[in-house]
């Protein structure tokens, strides 16, 4: 590929970097990706698919000037869910700043929809802070902002849920909510790479799919080809496992995201984005059977 970059990918091993990660090898780059642990299973998986691996800790500015050298793209995220907000918000400050102190082409972090809004969740007020920072400096930078991830739906017991007939979510059966599948915030990941000069001081919101609990219920009963029920989780319930989460839900249901949906299918028809249907067919099933495997393990 005549203009192949070199890319950082950061959270390589996790959902977000790895499907980054495939779509730009996919796409001829060349891919290196930041982690702590190169020995681990998930980062032989990635390095089977032709990712470079590097070692490195977002504390240890030595490390982070060794993963940004001679690259020409830095792919960051990050999350709260390991040591807290403030740390995520320290962990993106510091990937920026160890690429402009490299003078890096471009720099790509990927933040959440609606985190310039004010919503007052707490994982979408810490991407936000990155979000300042990284505006601030003289990087040549672009943001995508992807809504909630259809994959979700395999948090905690939900696939068990699912396996005996239900669907569980602290949502309304009649509820709108905007998803995205993690395979197209790879493919757009990977155009804003190859298009640079389109998306240079640009913010973009992305959203494969909307529709209610009802309709995503009916739509996994119809491919398990049997009755699958919305269950209103209380959010008392949610609350008592993440006062975050309980605001992200509440959010949800008083005001919720607004992704120009068909405007992203009009503009970015080679992302490929997926409808809820053609994901939930190709990715539910075989999850089901793992679970199947190791209930029986």
């Amino acid at each position: 590929m005549a203009n192949s970059k070199l890319v950082l990918v950061t959270g390589v091993t996790g959902q977000q970097g790895g499907a980054v990660a495939r779509s730009l090898i996919a796409k001829g780059h060349r891919v290196r990706g930041l982690t702590r642990n190169v020995e681990s299973d998930a980062a032989r998986v990635v390095a089977a698919l032709g990712v470079d691996l590097v070692a490195g800790d977002f504390g240890d500015a030595d490390s982070l000037a060794a993963a940004v050298d001679g690259v020409d793209t830095v792919f960051a995220m990050g999350t709260p869910f390991e040591a807290g907000e403030a740390a995520e918000v320290a962990q993106g400050v510091a990937i920026v700043d160890a690429a402009v102190a490299a003078e890096i082409d471009h720099f790509v972090y990927t933040s959440v929809a609606s985190a310039d809004k004010n919503t007052g969740i707490p994982h979408f007020d810490s991407k936000f802070e990155v979000e300042k920072h990284l505006a601030s400096t003289e990087l040549d930078w672009s943001i995508t902002a992807p809504v909630y991830f259809m994959e979700n739906l395999f948090f905690g017991e939900n696939l068990g849920a699912l396996q005996n007939g239900s669907y569980p979510t602290p949502l309304p059966s009649d509820l709108p909510l905007q998803q995205v599948a993690v395979a197209d915030i790879g493919a757009f990941g990977a155009l804003v790479v190859d298009r640079k000069d389109d998306f240079v001081g640009r913010r973009v919101e992305i959203a494969s799919d909307e529709l209610t609990s009802a309709e995503s219920a009916a739509v996994l009963g119809q491919l398990l080809g049997r009755p699958v029920e919305h269950f209103e989780v209380p959010m008392e319930q949610i609350r008592a496992f993440s006062e975050d989460f309980a605001i992200m839900y509440e959010w949800f249901i008083e005001t919720g995201y607004s992704v120009d949906i068909d405007g992203l299918r009009t503009a970015y028809p080679e992302v490929g984005w997926h409808r809820f249907t053609d994901w939930a067919a190709v990715v539910v099933p075989p999850a089901l059977a793992e679970l199947e495997r190791s209930a029986g393990a």
